[in-house]
């Protein structure tokens, strides 16, 4: 990876970015880079914006925020029941975001993940990253999630097929503390957002290219 670049993580949810990227976000800080992490959604709990819990959920992000040590957080607090209703409604903020900070390096959320909001992220991004508006944008990478990426592949799509891989060999321990952070979030094995599942998928991905432990994307697109 390449010193002294702006990243952009976008995040569907609060969480998405320690278990989609939290070594790769720690990595690129180690680097030197500018990592700022896009927020799409608050969650709703029963079908109530609860803005107590949002709160609780912000704060467990700033300490996850602490840990893996990057620049910036950014909350569009769209509501995640509705995201997959009205696209433009993620477009229009997100574009904004990425106009200002001007990221040359994007990790986004799969397509095609068991999950609607995943699913209305990745699709704005896709028109939010369109190569004649963001030419300042070098390299677009599709991070996986536990319990939502590999949960699926939908019926009739194509599943998350791996073509990069960051060693997080000495970074798996804080990887896993920031997910730590999102208390309400946890879940005991064998959920694979729990500490051993992530760490198996690590262990997995590591496997697949002769490392201890890797974080594993999709290149989207990317300039050379």
């Amino acid at each position: 990876m390449d010193k002294n670049k702006t990243v952009l993580v976008i995040a569907p949810h609060l969480d998405d970015e320690a278990l989609g990227c939290g070594g790769v976000i720690s990595n690129h800080v180690d680097r030197g880079d500018k990592v700022c992490v896009c927020f799409v959604a608050h969650r709703v709990y029963n079908h109530v914006y609860d803005t107590t819990k949002m709160e609780i959920e912000k704060k467990h992000s700033m300490k996850a925020k602490e840990i893996m040590g990057y620049h910036e957080s950014c909350f569009l607090d769209l509501n995640d029941e509705r995201l997959d209703l009205c696209i433009q409604d993620i477009i229009i903020p997100l574009e904004d975001y990425l106009i200002k900070t001007r990221p040359q390096i994007v990790y986004s959320p799969f397509c095609n993940d068991n999950n609607q909001d995943h699913q209305a992220v990745a699709k704005a991004v896709q028109v939010v990253l369109r190569p004649s508006a963001v030419p300042f944008v070098e390299r677009w990478m599709i991070f996986e999630t536990p319990s939502s990426t590999d949960q699926g592949p939908l019926v009739g799509t194509f599943g998350f097929q791996a073509n990069v891989y960051y060693d997080i060999g000495n970074l798996i321990d804080k990887k896993l503390k920031a997910i730590a952070s999102y208390e309400t979030e946890s879940r005991p094995y064998p959920n694979p957002r729990s500490p051993d599942g992530i760490k198996a998928l690590a262990m997995k991905r590591g496997m697949e290219c002769g490392l201890n432990y890797a974080e594993s994307f999709m290149l989207a697109r990317e300039k050379v």
